[in-house]
């Protein structure tokens, strides 16, 4: 008996641990904001379907006593039971009904049923027939209308019915101008998988799940990929893509907020084979490319004493150069400026690669929309789709250097899913790019007197066109009194440059032991 009430009290304690208290998201409308209550149990969000009904104006039925909820659509209804995986949609004119089944079951907490957001949305966004989209993990935007809707397209759209076992149940195929976006449709986690390239075909192999191959074959494609071929191998799954000569990379990742996987493969857009060979043929690490952000009629951010971000960028590059030609004689640095003058983001990334450069860092510092602020300390970045808002409104704000240009349009195609498959082309430098955003982080930590805000990723343009590995530094905010005494100083300047110069040092030596392990 003592043992019985011991696990039960263990038991509840873990679920206590598990289970976070309420929370929200905010349900954008036409007519506005409203707050939904959410309920957080392993990682995984869960929100009131009877709240987001009443702030969506939708008719429901509720039975406390079977705890079953119903919300009544124009063209569906919609049926939840709590504590229970299923959802039944029923379309109103025929009585056709569909089953559909999610990773994890709905729950009932003091009254309310809290069903699975990343799960639910794209059942409930068919069923409503308007977009739901979730932009932020806690922003969920009621959009546009969708028309067309039938209930097969429940199925297309990679849900799993109750009357299957598969784990993969579709994939959308996006075209772009630089290369090819492929949404897997997962219910399940995918633990592990294999990928290789031989003889144009790609292949990806994803461990312990199964697909419906009916719904993930592709025949007569367009665009870089032919065709798609799946097949159930044991307890994997194997996708063959037929790719055409334009493909230069892939990768697999994971989507936010669900067990999807986006596919990446990306064409040649970017590079030439003319400079693939040339890349091969010069490995030596004899360049680095130093770009001070800004210039000219481009201050940059504008900080406390007025001091414009454009005049430290500056100070700090050419400090590092001078480091540079001083104590690695056998590496030449290229500017991409050396005076105050403005310079297109797409011109930097050129500058490196008609130079041949083998290491590219774009000096920043960073800001905030109040002058006088607390926030403080130096970040480090790599070229990946941002991950947090502030990540985001960062890369934002110094893409805007764009509005300077003569042409701006030239930016369109990095847009959106877009720009995944433009920071794709990077993957085959990403390892020497993390590994050179780790020594100057360390270097950061112990040699300066900013406080180091690690390495963090975002979308910025000035990277895209560099082939090469890649870093953007923001040095510390222009917009902190003690940041900007630091950062403004001679002494503060050289410091920062001797943390940047001690990495890149540290980084050819890292560098010259890979390509020798390599060729």
């Amino acid at each position: 008996m003592r043992k019985l009430l011991l696990y039960i009290f263990l038991l509840s304690l873990v679920t206590q641990i598990n289970a976070q208290p309420y929370g929200e998201i905010s349900l954008v409308t036409e007519t506005g904001t409203t707050k939904i209550p959410t309920y957080t149990r392993e990682k995984t969000i869960y929100f009131s379907i009877k709240d987001f009904a009443e702030a969506n104006s939708v008719n429901y039925y509720y039975n406390e006593k079977n705890r079953k909820f119903e919300l009544k659509f124009e063209n569906y209804l919609l049926k939840i039971t709590a504590r229970n995986p299923y959802y039944v949609i029923t379309e109103r004119t025929t009585g056709k009904q569909r089953v559909f089944q999610l990773p994890t079951s709905s729950y009932y907490k003091d009254g309310r049923i809290f069903i699975p957001l990343v799960f639910s949305i794209r059942i409930i966004g068919l069923a409503y027939g308007k977009e739901l989209i979730l932009t932020a993990p806690k922003t969920l935007l009621v959009g546009n209308n969708i028309d067309g809707v039938n209930i097969d397209l429940f199925t297309e759209h990679g849900i799993a019915t109750s009357n299957t076992f598969f784990n993969i149940n579709g994939l959308k195929v996006s075209e772009k101008a630089n290369g090819t976006l492929i949404r897997v449709y997962s219910n399940k986690q995918i633990p592990s998988y294999y990928s290789s390239h031989r003889d144009g075909v790609l292949t990806i192999i994803f461990r312990q799940v199964s697909a419906d191959v009916s719904k993930t074959n592709r025949n007569n494609l367009s665009g870089l990929i032919n065709r798609i071929e799946t097949k159930n191998a044991g307890s994997d799954t194997e996708f063959k893509f037929y790719v055409g000569e334009e493909y230069s990379t892939n990768e697999v990742m994971n989507a936010d907020g669900s067990y999807d996987i986006l596919i990446t493969i990306h064409n040649k857009v970017f590079t030439t084979a003319e400079e693939e060979r040339k890349a091969r043929e010069k490995w030596e690490f004899d360049i680095v490319v130093l770009d001070p952000g800004h210039g000219g009629k481009d201050p940059g951010a504008i900080g406390i004493y007025n001091i414009k971000e454009k005049d430290v960028n500056l100070e700090v590059a050419l400090r590092v150069g001078k480091l540079i030609e001083k104590k690695m004689r056998d590496v030449k640095v290229v500017y991409t400026r050396k005076t105050d003058k403005f310079v297109d983001l797409y011109k930097r990334g050129k500058i490196a690669n008609e130079n041949g450069g083998k290491l590219f860092i774009s000096i920043h510092c960073n800001s905030t929309k109040k002058k006088q602020t607390s926030t403080n300390g130096i970040e480090v970045y790599l070229l990946r789709p941002g991950r947090t808002e502030e990540a985001i409104a960062i890369a934002e704000r110094e893409n805007s250097v764009i509005e300077y240009e003569d042409d701006p349009s030239r930016y369109e195609q990095l847009t959106d899913e877009n720009f995944i498959l433009v920071s794709m082309a990077h993957s085959s430098y990403m390892k020497y790019s993390e590994s050179f955003a780790d020594m100057l982080n360390s270097q950061f930590k112990h040699n300066t007197r900013l406080k180091a805000r690690g390495i963090k990723q975002a979308g910025f343009y000035v990277l895209v066109g560099a082939s090469m590995p890649s870093v953007l530094i923001e040095s510390g905010f222009i917009t902190n009194k003690r940041d900007i005494n630091y950062l403004n100083s001679s002494s503060g300047q050289q410091q920062l440059a001797e943390a940047i110069f001690d990495s890149i040092n540290e980084y050819s030596k890292y560098y010259k032991q890979q390509m020798e392990a390599e060729l």
